[in-house]
């Protein structure tokens, strides 16, 4: 799946567990003609078992499903289809779902709240290879980041230079393919450097590194 045309119609899938939601999404994206909806799940299961099949250019992820988080499903879609961008939308917003979601590879951070046409426009730029994260979030996050990876902690482990460059990188939701290429090192080398990063931290997912450095470094507002 290389880059999209601006004349390409954006393959979009749907996953919330709220039918009406998603067929108020369907319809509004389905009466403008660079959309096309292919899929639609309500379940982590079904969220990741139909992006496989269907390989989308674009999802659009509620967070919270009934199996589980969309930020666990868009983990596992980002690490099958790097191509594939994610939207999350969810009811409302904190700084530990945003930086899960941004761990996990997530694209932009919506409110369901948010008009139907904003949600549009923000499909076509993830398409486009755009992140639409708020960048207040994303500079605090690669602060926190840099704080964890760089200041000593009597209770805590010291990251190296290099994890500190991978971590910062998977904060920006990219994948270990991307990571590999712009720190010269192999994919799976990169992904190596994640295991021992959550190895360190003691942790099992990305996206319970962003639960961590949330916990352990002060946020400024």
């Amino acid at each position: 799946m290389g880059p999209r045309m601006d004349n390409e119609t954006v393959r979009v899938m749907l996953v919330d567990d709220h039918e009406l939601i998603r067929q108020g999404l369907r319809s509004y994206l389905e009466r403008q003609s660079k959309f096309s909806v292919i899929a639609e799940a309500g379940t982590v299961r079904q969220a990741i078992a139909r992006a496989l099949k269907e390989r989308p250019d674009v999802v659009v992820m509620d967070i919270q499903l009934p199996d589980g988080t969309g930020i666990e499903a868009c983990r596992a879609v980002r690490a099958e289809l790097p191509d594939t961008k994610v939207i999350m939308l969810t009811s409302f917003a904190d700084d530990e779902a945003v930086m899960s979601s941004v761990m996990a590879g997530a694209s932009a951070f919506l409110l369901k709240s948010t008009p139907g046409e904003e949600i549009a426009r923000a499909i076509d730029g993830v398409a486009a290879g755009q992140s639409l994260l708020d960048p207040q979030v994303t500079s605090r996050l690669l602060e926190q980041l840099r704080s964890l990876a760089s200041t000593p902690r009597d209770d805590g482990p010291k990251l190296t230079e290099n994890e500190q460059k991978i971590i910062e990188r998977i904060a920006e939701g990219k994948t270990n393919k991307e990571i590999a290429a712009e720190v010269y090192l192999s994919e799976k080398t990169v992904k190596k450097y994640v295991s021992n990063i959550l190895d360190k931290l003691n942790l099992k997912r990305r996206s319970e590194a962003a639960a961590y450095i949330a916990r352990r470094t002060p946020q400024t507002r």
